[in-house]
């Protein structure tokens, strides 16, 4: 199977609309077999890229190789430990020791494939052109989820630490982004897409610091909020630009981001009910999560119906 390692924000978008389902039963009483399902649903996505990444590795080491050079692909390799931290966060409640599993399996990989991609790029020899928002997945998203991980396990001392790492390396790549959008030709279409990454930082962040916190919406929880909120205003100002990209499996970057802010407006307000603002905007942040996310997957089962989903083989050379 021809797919690339990006396959796997698939998984990682799915997995976090189900955490939005968990979280908008804080606010809404909902039976326990609609959120069973929604959770159930992004473990199964999970799974099946999972067995279908396994199986390239065996049967095309090379090109497995060749993403994990490549400047674009090698920081999508972050989305392997996401995706199974999240996995590990969904099926703690129904199988403990399983979760608990891949709570280990997913800390250390993201801890090692985290200082291996910094360290190379530290490095330097990477072009401008080549740094997007897909440069936060190796050293923020990994860092925030397992901040969330840990969190939820029980650790938030570890959890702290893994936060500090995240939002230090953000602060620090966020201005790397903004240089290259500033001063560089505009991104080719198809790279577009993936700067529906560039709104999760803050509200991936802002759950795991909603994690290792409790009681009111404090002054940091509104601040990371606010500014994922403005950046999910921006995306949708550049939605035009965007959208001359056909659709492809690039444009699950933007889910992760986006069922992350519904979740997080959703948790804010379990956490001041009373609060007219989350009470107007968490039911509308989760409807259009929910919107987003019927998008992405009937516009992906089309293009796997069609046999466009996956890219072309490369040919061998004669």
């Amino acid at each position: 199977m021809n797919m690339t390692v990006s396959f796997f924000s698939m998984a990682v978008g799915t997995l976090a609309w189900g955490h939005s389902w968990q979280a908008v039963a804080l606010v809404w009483p909902l039976p326990t077999w609609v959120v069973t399902l929604s959770s159930a649903l992004g473990v199964v996505m999970w799974l099946v890229l999972l067995a279908a990444y396994v199986h390239k590795t065996w049967a095309q080491p090379q090109m497995v190789r060749d993403e994990f050079k490549h400047p674009v692909q090698s920081a999508m390799t972050a989305l392997l430990p996401v995706s199974t931290l999240l996995a590990a966060i969904t099926l703690k409640p129904s199988m403990p020791e399983l979760a608990w599993g891949l709570l280990a399996l997913g800390l250390s990989t993201q801890l090692v494939l985290g200082l291996w991609w910094a360290g190379r790029f530290w490095q330097g020899g990477r072009t401008p052109e080549s740094v997007n928002a897909s440069v936060y997945l190796p050293s923020v998203a990994q860092n925030f989820v397992a901040a969330t991980a840990c969190a939820s396990f029980g650790w938030p001392t570890l959890a702290g630490l893994f936060m500090g790492a995240g939002l230090f390396s953000w602060l620090a790549l966020d201005s790397m982004v903004m240089a290259r959008a500033a001063t560089l030709d505009f991104l080719e279409p198809p790279l577009r897409p993936l700067q529906g990454i560039q709104l999760a930082p803050p509200v991936v962040g802002g759950l795991g610091y909603l994690s290792l916190t409790s009681g009111p919406p404090d002054l940091m929880a509104l601040m990371l909020f606010g500014y994922g909120l403005y950046q999910a205003l921006l995306a949708v100002r550049q939605l035009p630009w965007t959208l001359q990209a056909d659709f492809a499996p690039s444009y699950w970057a933007f889910s992760f981001g986006v069922m992350a802010l519904a979740s997080m407006g959703l948790r804010l307000w379990a956490r001041a009910p009373d609060e007219q603002l989350w009470q107007l905007l968490a039911p509308i942040l989760f409807g259009v999560a929910n919107l987003v996310f019927a998008v992405l997957l009937w516009n992906t089962i089309k293009l796997f119906a069609q046999g466009r989903l996956l890219p072309p083989a490369t040919q061998p050379k004669t």
